[in-house]
């Protein structure tokens, strides 16, 4: 505005001042006609410039915002990355120990097969005389299972071990005193037929209680097996080997087992070495 100002006040003192033509003064007229429009133009100009200028500061602003966000997101990153190298390191620790536990687990279970494999042998080469009706051997699960029929172990009804039967459970206490680090579990089974007698035994649960204790009372006082290796107990007629129906059946569920397992106190021991997880 001051340049249009200065122009008119220009154009002014010249008409006072002189006298001109008229071809003079439409020249000068154009001439100031094109000023103007000239100036206006710089001032468009100049606006542009200043709207331009804004726009870019504005645009400076958002980039210094977005590299504040990407420097603290970074900073976030290298802090996660600490972290996570640190939970890292716990994790490969956990799993080593767990490799380490599990190989433990495989070499005792591998050494615990080996020993049950050879107690079995033993036991089937020194009852290898004894009828296979009577006296069965086998690896079941990690441990030795001896089944022994109620037939020659008892007479019907009855809880008292035979003398008939002293020879085999010597062949099998001798076996059971070699193998010291394993307990034995003695089970006592019967069918599913009631006992004619209500005295003693009252009925199935203590006539195969009675037959269990009878035979852990043998091998105790006949053939020294430690008794604190022994555990005793009755199933009744709750787990049965085969049917009932028939005499054969019943037969086979009237067994008496005896389980050399090892000891529970090496299963702990074993167990207290497991990692822990925290």
């Amino acid at each position: 505005m001051k340049i249009f100002k200065m122009l008119g006040v220009g154009i002014i003192a010249i008409t006072m001042t002189s006298c001109v033509s008229k071809k003079q003064f439409e020249a000068l007229n154009i001439n100031y006609k094109q000023c103007i429009e000239g100036a206006a133009e710089n001032q468009r100009t100049i606006q542009d410039l200043n709207g331009k200028n804004s726009g870019l500061l504005s645009e400076n602003n958002l980039l210094k915002d977005q590299n504040n966000s990407l420097k603290s997101s970074l900073d976030a990153c290298l802090s996660n990355a600490g972290k996570g190298s640190a939970n890292i390191d716990k994790l490969v620790g956990e799993i080593n120990s767990s490799n380490s536990y599990i190989k433990q687990l495989i070499a005792s279970k591998s050494r615990n097969d080996s020993l049950n494999v050879a107690l079995s042998n033993k036991l089937k080469r020194s009852l290898d005389n004894i009828a296979d009706s009577d006296v069965q051997v086998k690896v079941l699960k990690g441990v030795v299972l001896i089944s022994l029929s109620d037939g020659m172990l008892y007479k019907t009804g009855s809880f008292d071990v035979q003398p008939s039967a002293q020879e085999i459970l010597g062949k099998v206490a001798k076996v059971i005193n070699d193998y010291d680090k394993y307990s034995v579990l003695i089970q006592g089974n019967t069918d599913n037929v009631p006992l004619k007698s209500a005295s003693v035994p009252k009925d199935n649960w203590d006539l195969s209680a009675l037959r269990a204790t009878s035979v852990a009372r043998m091998l105790q006082t006949q053939f020294a097996v430690d008794p604190s290796r022994i555990t005793a107990g009755g199933n009744s007629e709750y787990q049965p080997k085969s049917t009932n129906a028939s005499v054969t059946g019943r037969g086979e569920n009237r067994r008496t087992e005896i389980i050399i397992m090892p000891k529970l106190d090496e299963f702990m021991k074993l167990m207290d070495i497991a990692p822990v997880n925290k």
